[in-house]
Order: structure tokens, then C-alpha cells, then sequence
């Protein structure tokens, strides 16, 4: 089915199609359970460079690559005609494989190149130009990849629309989206229901042929209202209430042990934590000794 090396793989929104991006210029959607190729597109981009290719919830497939001249391009297709691109579109001439992240509840497509340091981001919609672009975050250190959060995991209560973990050359970044509101209130326009954990088809099911969308739920249940996270804490007096007569034969009745006993538990707890970090740190420098000398082999070898 494939007659070179496959760059990526994308499930369409109810699990009855994938599409396949490959070496061999073609974008493929395939039927995985009668194992036969639905559509196809040869030279979908006609650059020598990877390609990715991914389904929308619309069932189109979007893809990124590059022309002949070395431009990086993003084109729309449909795949029940793959004869013409429904949109078309040429960025530059960097050589950064373009990694695309697709947020399906708000049909937006965030763009993250290798060895870029931005992130585009386009919409999706059903009139033309059928792909808008939005705007572009920046940084100043190049990134060598990228992951995308799920929705699930976002903070609904800082308006957080996306979170990435750019991938550095020692550390990994965390890359938080967010949409300025004055409202503390849950904003329904920025978190439509999106798929949740629970699975829509067993897999005896789906062999059986059946397909089904994704179970859909709402992340207003994890939002927490500002007043109700507010802790206030307010320090009371001693002197404002005397203690009664039997209050202070108790408080004189307490033994000093007791008061003993808990610093040594404590010191004891403080010594093991200690410990534990003092482990933690000679694992560390171990491992930066071993990546150092793994970075020298690979040097050589690639010498």
C-alpha cells in the first residue's frame, strides 16, 4: 500500500478513515478495515522535503510540505475529489518541517516548524479563503519540536485556549495560549464541548463496522468561580476569650514529651527528605555525564 517510508498517520473524527502522508509524495485516505485506499493524491507537494498530512472534523484533510522551489506550503483537500487543492497557500522559504496541531471545537490549526522559533495559526471555515491566518507567537530560541496539551488539560479559568511544550536542546518549555476576558465568568464561546475520555465504540464494535463520533463533554464542571477560589483566612486573638479555670489546668496538664517526641519526628522527616534530594542530584549529574559523552560519540560518528 505504501512503497516508501510513512511520515505521519491522522484518524478522521468517527474512526472509519486515516489519512497517510509519505515519502513517495502521495497523501493516502484509507479504509483501515477493508484495507484499500479510498483516495489518493500524488505529489500533493512537489518538494523533495517530509510532508504531514491530518483530518479535520469535516472530514477534509489538511497537509503542509513544500513546492519545488523549497517554499513551505499548507493546501486543504477534499478527499472525495483530490484532482485540485481547495486552498493553497505558500509561507517561505525556510527548510523547518511544519508540524500542524488541530483544536477541533474551535477549527483552528497552529503551525509549529522545526528549527522555528513561532507559532502560526490559521482558521478553518467553509468560505473562501477557507484557511485565514490569525496571528504568530514568537520567541527567541528555535525549537527542535513540539507537543500539543489536550483541551481537557487546559485552566479554563485563565482562558487558556492552548498549551505546547516546546522541546529545546536540554529543557522543555511550556507554552501557554490565553484569551484576555474581563468576565470571571465561564466563557462558553472559548471552550465549546470537546471529546472526552470515555471511549464511543468498543474495538469488537468497530471491527463489527460501526462507527461513532466522539463522546463530547463540557469543561465547565472543572471551572472553579474566582469568589470560591479566594481563601481568606482570618487570625483570631487569644486574648479576645479567656480561657475557663479547667482550660488552664489542661493547657498546664500537657507534657513536655509531646512536644519532644514531634521535633524528632520532624528532624527525622527533614534528614529523609534531605536525603532524598542529595539522591536526586548525584542521578542528575550522572546522567548530564552520560548525555555529554553520548553527544561527543555522536559527533564523531557524524565526523
Amino acid at each position: 500500500m505504501h512503497s516508501d517510508m510513512i511520515y505521519n498517520v491522522s484518524w478522521n473524527r468517527n474512526g472509519s478513515l486515516i489519512c497517510t502522508a509519505s515519502k513517495d509524495k502521495k497523501v493516502r485516505v484509507i479504509d483501515p478495515r477493508k484495507q484499500e485506499i479510498v483516495a489518493e493524491k500524488e505529489k500533493a507537494h512537489e518538494g523533495a522535503r517530509p510532508m504531514r498530512a491530518i483530518f479535520l472534523a469535516d472530514g477534509n484533510v489538511f497537509t503542509t510540505g513544500f513546492s519545488r522551489m523549497s517554499e513551505r506550503q499548507l493546501a486543504l483537500w477534499n478527499p472525495k475529489n483530490m484532482q485540485e487543492p481547495i486552498a493553497l497557500h505558500e509561507m517561505d522559504t525556510s527548510n523547518g518541517v511544519l508540524l500542524p496541531f488541530y483544536d477541533p471545537d474551535t477549527s483552528i490549526i497552529y503551525l509549529c516548524g522545526k528549527g522555528d522559533s513561532s507559532i502560526r495559526y490559521f482558521e478553518i471555515t467553509d468560505e473562501s479563503p477557507y484557511v485565514h491566518y490569525l496571528n504568530t507567537f514568537s520567541s527567541k530560541e528555535p525549537q527542535r519540536g513540539m507537543g500539543y496539551m489536550p483541551k481537557r488539560g487546559l485552566d479554563v479559568n485563565k482562558c487558556e485556549i492552548a498549551r505546547f511544550f516546546k522541546l529545546h536542546e536540554r529543557k522543555c518549555e511550556p507554552i501557554i495560549m490565553t484569551v484576555p476576558r474581563k468576565s470571571d465568568l465561564f466563557q462558553d464561546d472559548l471552550y465549546p464541548d470537546t471529546a472526552g475520555p470515555e471511549a464511543a465504540l468498543e474495538a469488537e464494535e468497530w471491527f463489527e463496522g460501526k462507527n461513532a463520533d466522539p463522546i463530547l463533554i463540557s469543561l465547565k464542571h472543572g471551572y472553579i468561580p474566582g469568589k470560591n477560589r479566594d481563601l481568606k483566612v482570618v487570625k483570631k486573638n487569644i486574648l479576645d476569650s479567656k480561657p475557663t479555670a479547667n482550660k488552664k489546668c489542661d493547657l498546664i496538664s500537657i507534657p513536655k514529651k509531646t512536644t519532644d517526641t514531634a521535633s524528632v519526628q520532624n528532624e527525622a522527616k527533614l534528614d529523609e527528605i534531605l536525603k532524598e534530594i542529595k539522591s536526586i542530584k548525584d542521578t542528575i549529574c550522572n546522567q548530564d555525564e552520560r548525555i555529554s559523552k553520548l553527544e561527543q560519540q555522536m559527533a564523531k560518528i557524524a565526523a
